[in-house]
């Protein structure tokens, strides 16, 4: 019984570790932008859109389709980056085990 009470301490300790991770996600800031920085978007590691930024020389064009499709081609980026992040601060925690759910 002492071996599966150790793996129980160790099974809460690494909960505690992936919760503590989760927190600090949110202080973790990632970037991306398109149409060579016309926009501009910031994500924190929780995947939570920050703040959109977009040259008014894009908006004077009056070419909307361009707009959308560098708004989209920049948030895409920047969840990318920040799923990134998300993995390997879990992978840490983790030794780069693949738990369901989590990542």
């Amino acid at each position: 019984m002492t071996n599966i009470g150790n793996i129980m301490k160790q099974a809460q300790k690494v909960q505690e570790r992936i919760a503590e991770v989760q927190r600090d996600l949110i202080n973790k800031k990632v970037e991306a932008s398109s149409g060579g920085g016309m926009v501009t978007v910031t994500a924190n590691g929780r995947q939570e859109i920050l703040s959109v930024k977009i040259d008014p020389s894009v908006i004077s064009m009056q070419d909307v389709e361009m707009l959308e499709d560098l708004v989209l081609a920049a948030v895409n980026e920047v969840l990318r980056k920040s799923q990134e992040i998300i993995t390997e601060e879990m992978s840490k925690v983790t030794g780069g085990i693949k738990i369901p759910g989590l990542m």
